[in-house]
Formats: structure tokens, sequence, C-alpha cells
């Protein structure tokens, strides 16, 4: 069995050539070291391929005078790279998160895998720790696999392993792990999260993404029992919920007494509820974004987010008009697998208004080339701060109305006068 060679971070990536496909790995669990490595050989380096969703690094990658080097792939978009992609230096791939994995098997292998993982236990197994999601698929595909080994990387349960003997190299590093600090809860949040709470039932099973609406949610689910959790994505939430006993998984039709999760993403305290914690599994989107999988469970409360909604119910989640903003991510997943649950429960909830009140977020037609995420014939549940618009089975005239009454008031004369233009009433 070969072990892989213990080196500085400059040689890990010294074999890595112009025109190869590199991952970088997710997410709190972004290898630093290896990808400033990686950049300072800018020069010698032409048409490297970067793939990878969300990261919390600084991505020195996407700097301006690094474009002829490094053309990155994001099949998310995160603030760090997001300039890039909007000034075409950068490459976004709409696709449902469930999917990725399978890309790396069949249509973009990567050449190299640069991940960080917690160090290995007697036995030589490493975890991906924090971040499974399409790590995982990154790594079971790559032609060769570089890690950071950092002690300050939780060591998570589920389908997170992989043995050293896997690895081509190794960086000895110690750092603690990028940390997301919940925002604090505004008012419409906070209204937000009382009416989606009064839609969740005690026993019923939850997905909640990132933001202050998903953390308003999870503060008014406290009085809540025996929740539990099936989500791409846990938070600091989760683990006040865990604490005081509202979620503890024990109803849960499948996967009972576990909560399962793609990816960790938060505070340092976050970080060490889910150190060898067998509570918390943690697997690849493939299967955990997977709609037929998110189905099993029944009572699935899903709630996702979203920049803009029409007047039909069309949902636009990732750009801003033809501006690249983020990406598909799980949103359709959930959605989907929410309804096919028994008893499961697909929202949209988003603030009424954006750029502090000056424009609605409920639209007669959605900007411009805006992608459709989330199509109307998915919507059901629609929550703002006004209320729920139950949309399911409703004809566009219905939906309109119902729209309307959760707008905010100072924007529903004029969306009326435009339904009405549309013959939406």
């Amino acid at each position: 069995m070969t072990m892989p060679r213990h080196v500085p971070p400059a040689e890990a990536v010294a074999e890595i050539s112009s025109g190869q496909r590199v991952f970088i790995g997710s997410g709190a669990a972004e290898p630093e070291s290896l990808v400033q490595a990686l950049t300072a050989r800018a020069r010698e380096l032409r048409d490297v391929n970067l793939l990878h969703i969300l990261t919390l690094g600084s991505a020195p990658y996407a700097a301006p005078e690094h474009a002829a080097s490094f053309r990155h792939t994001a099949f998310f978009i995160g603030p760090n790279v997001r300039q890039a992609v909007q000034d075409g230096r950068a490459d976004f791939v709409p696709i449902f998160l469930s999917e990725i994995p399978a890309l790396f098997e069949r249509r973009m292998t990567p050449d190299w895998a640069l991940v960080q993982l917690s160090p290995p236990d007697r036995h030589g197994w490493c975890t991906v720790g924090v971040s499974a999601d399409v790590v995982i698929g990154a790594l079971r595909h790559a032609q060769r696999v570089v890690a950071e080994i950092n002690p300050r990387m939780p060591r998570t349960h589920g389908d997170t392993v992989i043995h050293l003997s896997r690895l081509h190299a190794t960086v000895q590093v110690e750092r603690e792990l990028p940390e997301l600090k919940p925002e604090p809860i505004d008012e419409a949040s906070a209204a937000i999260g009382r009416h989606v709470a009064g839609m969740v039932d005690d026993g019923d099973c939850l997905q909640l993404g990132i933001g202050t609406i998903p953390n308003a949610v999870l503060r008014e689910l406290r009085g809540h029992h025996h929740l539990g959790l099936h989500t791409e994505m846990m938070s600091d939430g989760v683990v006040e919920l865990a604490r005081c006993g509202a979620l503890d998984c024990s109803r849960k039709s499948y996967r009972p007494g576990k909560a399962i999760c793609s990816f960790v993403m938060g505070t340092r305290r976050l970080y060490d509820f889910v150190d060898d914690n067998p509570f918390v599994n943690l697997l690849g989107s493939d299967f955990v974004n997977d709609p037929a999988i998110i189905a099993r469970n029944d009572n699935l409360v899903a709630v996702n987010s979203a920049l803009q909604i029409d007047l039909t119910g069309q949902v636009n989640a990732d750009s801003v008009g033809v501006r690249p903003y983020s990406g598909i991510g799980g949103q359709v997943d959930f959605i989907r697998g929410a309804a096919r649950s028994r008893g499961g429960k697909p929202i949209i909830a988003l603030p009424s208004t954006a750029r502090g009140g000056e424009v609605s977020r409920i639209v007669p037609t959605l900007l411009e080339g805006a992608g459709v995420v989330t199509s109307r014939g998915d919507v059901r549940f629609v929550v703002t701060e006004y209320g729920v618009a139950d949309l399911y089975a409703k004809g566009t005239r219905q939906r309109a109305r119902a729209l309307l009454e959760i707008a905010h008031p100072k924007f529903r004369p004029d969306l009326e006068r435009r339904a009405l233009e549309l013959k939406l009433l």
C-alpha cells in the first residue's frame, strides 16, 4: 500500500500542468495553502480549468491578471468569484447540485482534486470533514488527489472517509476553518420565520439553507418537538434546536435518529458540534439532494429563498437580470423532493422588498434575462413577511391575486395595474 508524500504546498501542486482540470474543495474546507501555491505558479501555467461550488476562501486565481492562467468553472457562484463570472473571465454552469458528482464521472473528470481533510485515524482513514457535497464525487473520480491535513478540521460521520493510500501528496497545516457568522435577524425575516414555523408540525423533517430567513425559522422552532433534518446545509441554528431537544430525528421515516446533510457551514461552535458526532451524517449531494431520496422523508418541509418571483409563480434565484449572481444549488432538488414527500411542504420564502425597500421582489414579470430556477409548475407555498400564498393547483388569476396579498402594501397598486394589463386578473 503506497503512502502519500508529505511535502510543502508548492511541491504538492508542482506537477499540475497547463490545460488540466483541477477541482477545489468546497465551503469551509477549501484548501487555502494549496490554492495559494497553485496561484503562485500563474506565470508558468495556461488554461488550467478550476472546478468548484461555493468556497469561503479568497479565490486569488479569480484576479483579472490571472485570466490567461486560470479559467474557472463555478457550479455555484460565491462573492469571491462573482465579479470574474460577471466580467466573463469565468464560466457559470447552471446545474442541480444533485447532478454535479455525475459530471466528475462522465463529463468533467478532474485531473487533480485539491481538498482539506481531517487527520487520519490509526487505520489511515481521513474524512472530508465539513464538506461532503460534491467533494466525495470529485475524490472518487479525480486522477490524483492532493490534501491538506488539518487537525482543526472536524472528523465527521457518514460517507466521508478517504484512505491515505488514495492521496498523491499531503500538506500539513493547522489553521482555524473560516467561519460564517449568523447575521442579525431583521424584522421582515423574523415575521417570515414566524409564518414558516406556523406551517411546521411536531415530528416534521426540515430542509433549510443559508441566511437570515433560515436562521429566523430555526429560532421560531425551539418550542417544537421531535423534528428531523435532511438538508444540504447544516447551520448554527441546528445546534440550538438539537441542544434544546426540539430536534432529535426520532420520528423520521427515513434514516431515523440521524441528522442528514451534505455540508456544514457556520461558526466554530457548529464545527465542534459535528466533530465525531454520530448523530450527524454527511453524505454526497448526489444522495442528499436526490429528489427521490428526499421524498422518502415523510412531512419534509423545504424552505428556500429567491431574488424575485413573478405573478405567475416563476422563481428567479440565481441572477440579477442577465448578471449571474449565485446558482441553482439545491433549491429545485428539495422543492421537488418535498412535493413528492407524503405530507411535504415546498416553501419559497423571501422578503417582499429589496434595496432597502425601494423595489418589490414580487414582480409582474422577471427582469429581462433573469434565470427561472424554479418553474411555476414546481412552486406551491410562497411566504413573505405579509403572509403565506398557496399557489398549488391554482390558475394564473388566482396565483396573481394570492401573491398580491403578500406583496409589500406600497407596491400592490402598481402590481395590480400591471396584472390587469397582462390579463392576469
